[in-house]
C-alpha cells in the first residue's frame, strides 16, 4: 500500500484535494475531523483541556467552546503548545490505526490530511508527501469567505510553517490557483507516480 501525507497552508485546498482523492478511490483520513472527534463530550482529551484551560472552556452540554479555545491558543504560543501536546499524540494514534486498517483490508492507496505534517515530524510515516498551496492573495480571499477576520486569519497562518517551507520539504506540490479540473489533473499526476 502507498500512503500519501497531504499538507498545506490553511485555506489552500487540502479539503478539496481530499475530496478529489476520495473520488479517485483513495482512502482518506482527515486529522481536522479526528481532532474534533477526540474532544467530543466524554472524551479524555476534553477533560485534559478543561484541566489546563479552565472549566469555562466547556459549555453546559459538555461541549468544547471552540471559539473560546481558538481565541486563547492562537493569541498565546505557549498555550497553543500546551494544546498541541494534549491533542497531537491522540490524533496521530487514530490516523496510524486507520492506516493499519487500510493495509489489513488490502487497499492500494491512502492519504492522511495533516495541516501540521512537517511541524509534527510525521513525514517519515508516508511514502510521499504532498503540499497543497496557493498565493497569499487567494488564501486571504478564501479565509474571508469563511467569515474570518484579518486577525483570525493572520493568527492561524502564523501558527503553521510558511507554505514556502512546506513546499520545499514536500515531494509534490499541488498549486490550487486554477479551477477544479486543473487541481484534479495535478492530483492524477501524483497518483500515477506512486
Amino acid at each position: 500500500m502507498k500512503v500519501l501525507g497531504l499538507t498545506g497552508g490553511i485555506g489552500m485546498g487540502k479539503s478539496t484535494s481530499a475530496a478529489i482523492l476520495q473520488r479517485r478511490g483513495v482512502a482518506v483520513a482527515d486529522t481536522d475531523l479526528i481532532a474534533r472527534q477526540v474532544v467530543e463530550a466524554g472524551q479524555p482529551a476534553l477533560r485534559k483541556i478543561q484541566e489546563v484551560f479552565g472549566k469555562e472552556i466547556v459549555d453546559g452540554q459538555d461541549r468544547l467552546r471552540r471559539g473560546e479555545l481558538a481565541r486563547i491558543v492562537f493569541g498565546d504560543p505557549a498555550a497553543r503548545k500546551q494544546l498541541e501536546g494534549i491533542l497531537h499524540p491522540l490524533i496521530q494514534a487514530v490516523w496510524l490505526e486507520q492506516v493499519e486498517s487500510w493495509k489489513s483490508a488490502g487497499l492500494l492507496r491512502g492519504a492522511v490530511v495533516i495541516p501540521l505534517l512537517f511541524e509534527t515530524g510525521a513525514a517519515g510515516h508516508f511514502d510521499a508527501t504532498v503540499c497543497v498551496a496557493c498565493s497569499a492573495a487567494t488564501q486571504h480571499v478564501r479565509l474571508q469567505a469563511r467569515g474570518w477576520s484579518d486577525q483570525e486569519s493572520s493568527q492561524r497562518i502564523k501558527a503553521q510553517w510558511p507554505v514556502e517551507k512546506k513546499m520545499a520539504r514536500a515531494d509534490y506540490v499541488i498549486w490550487t490557483e486554477s479551477g477544479l479540473e486543473v487541481h484534479a489533473e495535478q492530483i492524477e499526476r501524483v497518483l500515477s507516480r506512486l
